[in-house]
C-alpha cells in the first residue's frame, strides 16, 4: 500500500467547525527513558523534534461529550505558546497548521487516532466581504 506513516490532513477537516484550547500546553514525557528522577520528553520518530502536547474542545455540536475534548500533539523544538484569548471567550480559539492523523486501535478496541501539528496559531478572519450589488 503506498499509504503509509501519517496522513496529511487540513485542519479543516478534522475541525470544521473550529476548536478551542481548554488545557495548558504541556511537554509529553517519554515513559521509556525518563525515571522517577528524571523528566525525559519524547521525540517524534519521524522528524526527531520534541513533542508537546495541548487539549483542545471541537466545536462542533453534533459531537458526544465524550468526543468533545481531543489531545493535539505539537512538533516544534520549542515550548509552543498559544494564542492570546479573545475578549468575551470562555476558551481560546485555535487553529493549527501541517497536520497529520495516524489511526490507530485503542485500548477499548476502537479507532482512535494521533494528531499531530507543526504549527498552533489565531484562527484567521475567513469571513467574505459582501457583494456589491449594482442598482
Amino acid at each position: 500500500m503506498a499509504l503509509q506513516g501519517p496522513i496529511p490532513v487540513t485542519f479543516d477537516m478534522v475541525f470544521p467547525q473550529g476548536c478551542y484550547i481548554v488545557g495548558e500546553v504541556e511537554p509529553v514525557k517519554d515513559f521509556d527513558a525518563s525515571t522517577p528522577q528524571r523528566f525525559v520528553q519524547v521525540r517524534d520518530k519521524h522528524t526527531a523534534e520534541l513533542v508537546w502536547q495541548v487539549t483542545v474542545m471541537d466545536a462542533d455540536p453534533s459531537l458526544k461529550a465524550a468526543q468533545k475534548t481531543v489531545a493535539v500533539k505539537i512538533l516544534n523544538p520549542i515550548q509552543p505558546v498559544p494564542p492570546a484569548p479573545m475578549p468575551g471567550l470562555p476558551f481560546t480559539p485555535v487553529e493549527f497548521d501541517h497536520m497529520t492523523v495516524t489511526p490507530y486501535v485503542n485500548q477499548a478496541g476502537r479507532l482512535a487516532y494521533s494528531i499531530k501539528v507543526r504549527e498552533m496559531r489565531a484562527p484567521r478572519n475567513n469571513a467574505k466581504p459582501a457583494k456589491n450589488e449594482a442598482a
